[in-house]
């Protein structure tokens, strides 16, 4: 009886050709030996292309696309979306730099999270980027700030809302979080705000992320336009931003399949004339992350060991943990699943093995495949982990067992 797991997501975003699997036109191995280095992480802009062009196709046009850094914040990658997207959202000090070195028109970025520093306020204040307020605390800093800097600065209330989006990965509001303002508290907020004199632009309303369900999506997006309609009516000025956040998952284990767009987009269609009426200045936002990145990369690994244990093949590569927390199931897996995962030298392979892939970090958590069946590998095949373009490199213990640095490539 086989004791392999159960086969993950079938990829076919990436041409395999002569069994070796490419990348932006490019053979892994080939890339490899330009890149100088495993491990690496490589981000295909063709597929950026692509799923950029999938949600303009289908998505109401009067509909701004936002992308969220924290999902990726390689610079080149940034950068390259830049051109593609409306706006950029980001999560810290850090991540602002990278947007405005990147180009992006301040006017077009927010700044969300739940614990900002007075530095980082008072930068955005001075870009004259959008502050996503998450507390009265946080509202009166950044009132004293804009004071000592003589501004007006420009500030939505990111709302916790008394709702979650059911079935998300990670729920980011709804009962109790350290997120957002809660929305019974929401019209206290809203008219210190006016008392203070800042420019309001509007609410962000984030409920959850990893999200395979349109019908989650859509009870989510509808209550969020019902509950900034609702608070539109204390707003201290016009409401010229709405950000509803994202949601949109991506497969990556056995059962998953691709989020449907079209209910969504048909949703957003209906909200969209009644929103416009109510609030004729807003500008509606979906903030994506994880959707518009996440099944453009890759991670490469190489194998430097093969050993028997008792019966059982490892794999035994230069890459685990350290690199790719969320392969190795440490990043909010209940339940380990494996990654996709295959040999990129060699995809299919003449002779087929049940193995397990592993890292060189002294810990049996560092591990990228359990228990697979796997092209054979030697060593110094290259194993590749799919789906892995979003939370990576930067979502994972890079320091832990100080081992070498990972290299990243936009090809």
């Amino acid at each position: 009886m086989s004791t392999a797991k159960p086969e993950h997501w079938p990829i076919h975003q990436f041409p395999v050709i002569d069994d070796q699997l490419h990348i932006g036109n490019m053979p892994l191995t080939r890339l490899a030996a330009q890149v100088g280095q495993t491990p690496f992480y490589a981000y295909d802009r063709s597929l950026l292309d692509e799923r950029v062009t999938l949600l303009r196709g289908v998505l109401p046009a009067a509909v701004k696309l936002h992308y969220a850094i924290k999902a990726n914040p390689m610079p080149a990658l940034v950068q390259y979306l830049v051109k593609q997207v409306d706006g950029l959202d980001v999560a810290s000090l850090g991540e602002l730099k990278i947007a405005l070195d990147a180009g992006m028109d301040p006017a077009e970025i927010s700044f969300a999270g739940p614990g900002k520093r007075q530095p980082e306020l008072a930068a955005a204040i001075a870009a004259g980027i959008v502050i996503n307020l998450e507390s009265a605390h946080e509202l009166e800093t950044v009132a004293r700030l804009g004071r000592e800097q003589n501004r007006r600065p420009r500030v939505a209330v990111r709302i916790n809302p008394d709702f979650e989006l059911k079935t998300s990965g990670m729920k980011m509001g709804g009962g109790s979080k350290p997120f957002g303002v809660d929305a019974e508290q929401a019209p206290a907020l809203l008219e210190r705000i006016g008392q203070l004199d800042l420019a309001f632009q509007g609410f962000h309303i984030f409920s959850g992320s990893q999200n395979l369900r349109a019908t989650a999506i859509v009870e989510a997006q509808s209550r969020s336009f019902e509950l900034a309609l609702r608070l539109a009516a204390d707003a201290p000025g016009p409401v010229r931003l709405l950000n509803i956040g994202g949601g949109f998952g991506i497969p990556y284990f056995p059962g998953d399949t691709p989020l449907d767009l079209q209910p969504i987009a048909a949703n957003l269609g209906h909200w969209l004339p009644v929103v416009q009426e109510r609030l004729p200045d807003a500008q509606i936002v979906l903030e994506l992350g994880r959707y518009l990145v996440g099944e453009a990369g890759i991670y490469v690994a190489e194998v430097i060991d093969r050993k028997v244990s008792r019966g059982q093949t490892f794999l035994i590569t230069n890459g685990g943990l350290h690199h790719h927390l969320a392969a190795s199931g440490n990043f909010g897996q209940v339940i380990r699943k494996n990654f996709p995962v295959v040999v990129g030298n060699r995809v299919s392979g003449v002779e087929r093995e049940m193995a397990t892939v592993v890292g060189p970090l002294c810990t049996p958590l560092d591990l990228l495949a359990e228990r697979m069946e796997l092209a054979k590998a030697e060593i110094g095949d290259l194993i590749v982990v799919f789906q892995s373009g979003a939370y990576g490199l930067t979502a994972s213990p890079t320091a832990f067992l100080s081992h070498p640095p990972c290299a990243e490539v936009l090809v």
